[in-house]
């Protein structure tokens, strides 16, 4: 039995990815991305044993794309950290204005497949927001945040909730003020630290002037 050719695979994916995001998976059929492919269905299925694969395919390809895109966006932006998280929203607001936007694909599936709770798909879309999360933790650490996971997860909230707002109200000003929400969380995140690092110093001095004194 040959081995599957990978450009015959990403064929399929590509084909998949454009016809799911824009049209949903329970709408297309096997036959429309083969069609959409220019390959045969028997073919498709060389690849793909079932849909559930191909959806699951479909949110595994852009995964890392995904998260490649935030840590670019995070990295190019002038200013502090509170800047630096601000800049994703700032940027997904500009992607959301686009005519073919159509929200984010991990959450319109989960939506698609919500009695479907161990398809893989589902799996694919979890891990996929948890590794951003992981990465904001690492990043809030590194900071010093006191409680980076908490703050991680905050700003998460606000960025899959614009998701849902936007492509409720098709008004993507509110993805920016939600980011203008997480720059806020950020920055007083940092003042607490300032603040206990100003407390710590103060600890030091006063036992450091009680032992003169004695």
């Amino acid at each position: 039995m040959p081995r599957p050719s990978e450009p015959t695979r990403e064929r399929i994916v590509q084909a998949a990815s454009a016809l799911f995001y824009n049209e949903g998976i329970r709408r297309v059929s096997v036959d429309e991305v083969a069609a959409k492919a220019g390959l045969t269905k028997r073919t498709l299925y060389y690849h793909f044993k079932s849909k559930d694969d191909l959806v699951a395919a479909y949110l595994a390809a852009r995964d890392q794309p995904n998260l490649a895109l935030f840590r670019k966006w995070f990295a190019e932006a002038d200013g502090g950290l509170p800047v630096k998280v601000e800049a994703i929203f700032r940027n997904l607001a500009r992607s959301a204005r686009h005519p073919k936007w159509k929200g984010c694909g991990f959450l319109r599936t989960s939506a698609e497949l919500a009695n479907l709770p161990g398809h893989p798909a589902i799996k694919i879309g979890a891990a996929h927001k948890k590794k951003f999360e992981d990465w904001l933790r690492a990043t809030f650490a590194e900071q010093g945040i006191a409680d980076p996971l908490e703050l991680a997860r905050q700003i998460l909230l606000l960025l899959d909730g614009s998701f849902a707002v936007v492509l409720l109200h098709r008004d993507a000003s509110y993805m920016e003020t939600a980011g203008e929400a997480a720059r806020t969380l950020i920055e007083t995140a940092l003042k607490k630290k300032g603040q206990k690092r100003g407390e710590g110093a103060s600890c030091i001095r006063a036992t450091s002037f009680g032992k003169m004194g004695r």
